[in-house]
């Protein structure tokens, strides 16, 4: 993915971006810097990517912060993200509510220690009312958990006799995933030259565009955003239709 020579704002800019932030330990390891020292600087990059973003305009940014799969990791590495994970919100959740930006966190939140699951609610109540930039945190998130807790929801509430099955169509589905509200992504970014999707909203980026670039996420960029959003800006999107065709609002997965 080449970056642009400049720093204009590439034109359709899609609705909805979401990012796989990967390749902190890497980071860390080509500098001979222990794993924690990566992590330091992937949150530097969130704070840059969440600016440029708002300042560019976008309307939606998602972050995969943390995986379900995560927890497997060493438990000192955990407990290092966690406490970055607070650092990050006690430091930043004042100026995301000044800069008008919306802050959500989805992911399972049965277990999360108590300080946490206080600061999503208290990041989630201080910024309900903001109109610029909705920023989103995949947090103790994975697709595959989210699907089968939704499809758990609506079997229960057909047993209640709330739902008829007849009627669950994907609209009416993917009213019980955590992402509800939220349009599907048009375009997801993963760093660090991996090419797979990672259990990250596997319902939601049905049609959007994947973008792969070889940046590690420390290093990613005003420059690195722009550069994939430049290139999403020269894809067609055909939701299966042909060349030419005008998606559907419903086929597009949103509004037109």
């Amino acid at each position: 993915m080449a970056k642009p020579e400049s720093d204009q704002v590439p034109s359709p800019l899609p609705r909805h971006v979401a990012i796989i932030m990967d390749g902190n330990g890497r980071w860390a390891r080509n500098r001979r810097l222990p794993r924690g020292a990566g992590h330091v600087n992937g949150i530097a990059a969130v704070r840059n990517v969440v600016e440029a973003a708002n300042d560019i305009g976008l309307s939606y940014l998602t972050l995969y912060a943390f995986s379900t799969e995560n927890w497997r990791r060493p438990v000192t590495e955990v407990e290092h993200l966690m406490g970055l994970f607070r650092h990050y919100f006690r430091q930043d959740i004042e100026r995301l509510r000044h800069d008008n930006v919306r802050v959500r966190i989805v992911g399972a939140r049965e277990g999360l220690e108590g300080d946490i699951a206080e600061m999503i609610e208290e990041a989630e109540k201080l910024t309900r009312a903001n109109m610029g930039l909705n920023l989103t945190f995949a947090f103790n998130y994975g697709g595959r958990e989210e699907l089968a807790a939704a499809a758990r929801v609506i079997a229960r509430d057909v047993k209640a006799g709330k739902r008829d099955p007849e009627s669950v169509t994907p609209d009416i589905f993917a009213s019980y995933l955590q992402t509800a509200g939220l349009p599907d992504p048009d375009l997801v970014i993963r760093t660090s030259g991996e090419l797979r999707v990672s259990n990250f909203l596997l319902w939601q980026a049905a049609y959007a565009e994947y973008v792969f670039t070889e940046t590690l996420w420390p290093d990613f960029s005003r420059r690195d955003l722009l550069a994939a959003l430049a290139e999403f800006s020269q894809r067609e999107r055909r939701y299966g239709g042909v060349d030419g065709d005008e998606p559907s609002a419903k086929a597009a997965g949103g509004e037109p």
